[in-house]
């Protein structure tokens, strides 16, 4: 939040697919065996499905950062074959959620939570909502109006959250993410899209860990909110940039901050 602001083992072939063995070519045509795309297209549901499940409990902390996942005990978890397993183990670890064992390719531990992840990350989320929140600032002045409006009423309720008294950290997080998520869905294409959502979980992770720790900074992160909303209100595209980067890059240091008082979380 910025108010912080499947590999295959060696060269052996995957012999079977999700509830059979893979059918041999026939010699005389190169059609496809009844039933084998079926079976395929099971498999990469079964395979988006668990990277879903599991990116979900990664991101939310029920998985630990340096916990280690061992591919046959997900396989038997979820009811599912090892093939899902290691196409949803590949994606995660191409999108930095999981680390390969540099011994087992079976295992992986869940991607620790650093001080020099977090500089990374975070700058990459403002540079991707910096450039949402630009074409935003360039809508029509009547599609403006109304986004400065939803704006400026999440950011109060932001405000209002933070000050009742036991503010609730998840609630913070909750205001702040929708705050973020309406421009980002009012001015990021379809490919923006893309990478926002296969990045921004990752932040989630770290706002998740730490956010006790980040509630003083809540009028701090509401102010730089202020010159969102404005920027976009007013059809600045280059402010509005400026903005979102400035927010998510001092969302950077004071998670920074937070992780020097609390520790850097699974990197043994």
């Amino acid at each position: 939040m910025a108010f912080l602001a499947s590999r295959r083992r060696g060269n052996e072939p995957i012999r079977r697919y999700i509830g059979g063995t893979v059918p041999k070519r026939a010699a005389t045509t190169s059609r496809t065996p009844r039933g084998q795309g079926r079976r395929t297209h099971g498999a990469t549901d079964r395979a988006n499905r668990l990277y879903d499940s599991l990116r979900n409990l990664i991101v939310r902390g029920q998985l630990a950062p340096g916990a280690r996942i061992v591919e046959t005990e997900v396989a038997e978890r979820f009811g599912v074959s090892r093939t899902p397993v290691r196409a949803a183990f590949q994606r995660l670890e191409r999108e930095g959620y999981v680390i390969a064992s540099a011994t087992h390719q079976a295992r992986m531990t869940v991607a620790p939570l650093t001080r020099e992840d977090v500089g990374e990350l975070l700058e990459i989320v403002g540079e991707l909502e910096g450039l949402a929140a630009r074409s935003a600032a360039r809508l029509s002045e009547t599609e403006r109006e109304k986004l400065a409006k939803d704006l400026a009423t999440l950011n109060s309720d932001f405000r209002r959250a933070a000050s009742a008294k036991g503010a609730q950290p998840g609630r913070l997080y909750e205001l702040d993410e929708r705050f973020h998520r309406r421009y980002v869905e009012a001015g990021a294409g379809p490919r923006l899209r893309s990478l926002h959502e296969a990045v921004k979980p990752q932040a989630e992770r770290y706002i998740r860990m730490y956010i006790a720790l980040l509630l003083d900074t809540v009028p701090t992160a509401g102010t730089e909110h202020d010159a969102i909303v404005e920027a976009i209100r007013t059809a600045n595209a280059t402010a509005a940039q400026r903005a979102v980067q400035t927010n998510w890059r001092h969302a950077a240091d004071r998670l920074v901050r937070a992780i020097d008082v609390m520790g850097e979380q699974g990197n043994w």
